[in-house]
């Protein structure tokens, strides 16, 4: 099963504070373990929404919004990729990763969609 794991963005995330150099290094060990274990596909932090856009869709018109954007605890700080057998094994590593941030922090697990989950929509066509 393929999930994406989410780092929820801090105050501090979202102010571009960087992390420690220990904070870096536990992080590193940790995607290292990932690696032996076969179950880290892609990993990367994602810089403050001070330096992003969105583009908000209604029927045929977009809009373009300028970063940074309000609520906190919605937006994402970070990601990774994994392989995992089920949502079980992935809730263990998430509990295994050191604090992604200074302070309070929050993960978030969700599993990916496989072609097998669109199977049913397909075979009625």
């Amino acid at each position: 099963m393929k999930v994406m794991i989410l780092v929820k963005a801090t105050a501090e995330s979202e102010k571009g504070v960087m992390p420690t150099i220990e904070l870096l290094d536990a992080m590193g060990r940790f995607n290292e373990e990932l690696v032996k274990a076969g179950i880290l596909q892609e990993a990367d932090g994602l810089k403050p929404s001070s330096q992003g856009k969105r583009v908000a869709f209604d029927g045929a018109g977009r809009t373009v919004i300028d970063g940074p954007f309000g609520e906190t605890s919605e937006l994402v700080a970070g990601y990774w990729i994994w392989q995992v057998k089920d949502m079980d094994e992935a809730v263990e590593w998430v509990k295994r990763c050191p604090n992604p941030m200074p302070g309070p922090s929050e993960i978030e697990i969700r599993p990916v969609y496989a072609a097998e989950d669109f199977a049913e929509l397909f075979d009625k066509t």
